[in-house]
């Protein structure tokens, strides 16, 4: 198999895993709190990625990282998985998941947005364009279709769907200051995150669930969303010879998730849900062409 089809093909098993999250998550919260669900996923997710290291021979990295890289790993896994996750399972909780999983694929126009001030990029025509479409699909999603009444249909869940994507550009917009290897640094972050949720779980809800049908939820969560996927997805990007051809596959996963959301989570899709994630993926689709066009 020649390298670049290889690339296609972990793209989108990559692709494929992530088009199943959002249904898993729901059903997950069916069966337990957010906090929850993060605390047994995140203990699946560091199992998996230490096993990853394992079979990738990485343990001696692990072992050599340098203390103020052990440190940085620390902070950060208080953003990603703790905050970070921690806000979009609520948001989850709080909305139907035909709402919560568009908004949060808009992480791509906040990363550019917050990129200006924190790493002094600048944004051009093509990006404000792309900012525009996106958060007019917000809009026609939080409304319900009545964009203009800005009546939405939970604010809080809304709220916190957007901010998880402001969680989650800071916490790839303060790694681009990391040199450690992204599987090993992925790993120290939920290692170094655990007892911090453990603490707040304890603290809070307590680990009683209510159905071992949610231990299993957690554990997909863990290994699909938050472990093997990444892993896939790096090496994807490793091994094309052209970033976008495989970066362009993305934008099938939010298509694939809400057919999932319907046959299996048993919602009934809304157009504006259809049209506003529309709008984001347009929105998205712009700002890399726009990249193309410069480079």
């Amino acid at each position: 198999m020649k390298q670049q089809s290889k690339a296609y093909l972990f793209g989108l098993c990559a692709v494929l895993l992530w088009s199943t999250v959002a249904t898993a998550f729901k059903l997950s919260l069916r069966h337990m709190e957010p906090i929850q669900l993060l605390f047994y996923a995140s203990i699946s997710s560091t199992l998996v990625l230490f096993l990853v290291l394992v079979i990738q021979g990485h343990l001696t990295l692990l072992r050599n990282t340098p203390r103020k890289a052990l440190q940085f790993s620390a902070a950060m896994g208080l953003l990603n998985p703790a905050l970070y996750y921690w806000v979009l399972f609520k948001a989850y909780d709080l909305l139907p998941a035909q709402e919560a999983q568009p908004l949060n694929y808009t992480w791509a126009i906040t990363l550019s947005i917050l990129a200006v001030p924190l790493l002094k990029q600048h944004l051009r025509k093509i990006d404000l364009l792309a900012i525009g479409v996106s958060y007019f699909g917000i809009l026609v999603i939080a409304t319900h279709g009545s964009p203009l009444s800005l009546h939405f249909s939970d604010g809080f869940g809304v709220s916190l769907a957007l901010g998880s994507t402001l969680i989650w550009s800071l916490f790839w917009i303060f790694n681009t200051r990391s040199h450690i290897e992204p599987v090993v640094g992925l790993f120290l972050n939920f290692l170094f995150a655990l007892p911090f949720i453990a603490l707040i779980t304890w603290a809070t809800t307590g680990f009683m669930i209510e159905s071992i049908d949610g231990l299993y939820g957690a554990a997909y969560v863990g290994v699909f969303e938050m472990g093997i996927t990444f892993v896939l997805w790096l090496k994807a990007l490793r091994l094309t010879d052209n970033a976008s051809k495989v970066a362009n596959l993305i934008f099938l996963s939010p298509i694939l998730s809400l057919f999932l959301i319907h046959f299996i989570v048993g919602e009934d899709i809304h157009w504006s849900s259809g049209l506003g994630l529309l709008l984001i993926i347009a929105g998205n689709a712009l700002q890399q062409v726009g990249k193309r066009s410069v480079a």
